[in-house]
């Protein structure tokens, strides 16, 4: 197995299992030495549980990054996620531009909305500094929302696939994988763009929502790269894993706030001992 140093941008929900506390245990169920640099504190996340109490690192996170620079430490990957202000999108921009290692892989989910709206807080000013920070990265991984706010299109509720390439084609990254794209109602999957070559892949859609889903796609799909899969290979494990994670947490009624991931880690490190 491969031994990549990963750092993971994003923030910290301390209870329901999305962002920084999913990202962490899945890149390391990969093999890889995982660093981190939170953008805000949470008390939960903004789904379900009222207004969590927020602490907001945008002071701390400059020096943090000048230390590592001080101590020539650089990445071989960066994964960012949701970052919550244009401060922290700005960190992440310039973590994009200095710290990667020669060879190094950017790698930004612009989480930011979903379901044809953006998150709670967020504006336009915040959408154009994430077109910024996404024009950095040499991956994306936008749901369908996402993509049409970066592209400047309108969130259409079923945008038809030639649409969906159109829009995937005005992106100057080497590569964007566009997630929760499926042809009928009982799939799901997604498309991925690389070059000028598009590939679709799917898989049986459940019928349910929960928080942390992209965050555990991101987080497989950097692990499974960063351990030599092709990118195809890594978006088809991050799928499938996140399909058994949504399957294993329907099965619990009553964890409605978050996804039950941890049970299937196990199942992703013999599928990296694979590899």
């Amino acid at each position: 197995m491969a031994y990549k140093r990963i750092l993971t941008i994003q923030d910290i929900s301390c209870v329901g299992q999305c962002s920084m506390t999913v990202a962490l245990p899945i890149l390391s169920a990969c093999g890889h030495e995982t660093c981190i640099l939170p953008t805000a504190l949470l008390s939960t996340h903004t789904g379900g549980f009222g207004q969590p109490r927020i602490v907001h690192f945008d002071d701390a996170l400059p020096g943090m990054v000048q230390h590592w620079r001080d101590c020539g430490i650089s990445f071989d990957a960066v994964l960012v996620g949701y970052l919550g202000s244009l401060s922290a999108v700005e960190t992440a921009g310039e973590i994009l531009q200095t710290l990667l290692a020669p060879g190094g892989i950017g790698i930004v989910d612009p989480a930011m909305a979903d379901n044809g709206r953006l998150y709670s807080g967020f504006d336009e000013a915040y959408v154009r500094a994430m077109r910024t920070l996404c024009g950095k990265a040499h991956i994306l991984l936008p749901n369908v929302t996402e993509a049409a706010l970066l592209c400047g299109g309108a969130c259409s509720e079923s945008p038809d696939v030639s649409e969906l390439k159109r829009w995937l084609s005005g992106f100057d990254n080497d590569c964007v994988i566009l997630t929760g794209v499926g042809n009928t109602p009982e799939e799901t999957g997604v498309l991925i763009r690389q070059g000028e070559t598009f590939r679709h892949y799917s898989h049986r859609r459940v019928d349910k929502g929960y928080s942390g889903t992209g965050d555990i796609f991101a987080a497989c799909f950097t692990g499974a790269l960063m351990q030599g899969q092709e990118i195809q290979a890594a978006a088809k494990i991050a799928a499938d894993f996140t399909l058994q994670c949504i399957e294993t947490t329907a099965r619990e009624p009553a964890h409605w706030y978050g996804i039950r991931f941890e049970p299937n880690l196990p199942m992703l490190e013999k599928w990296m001992q694979r590899t």
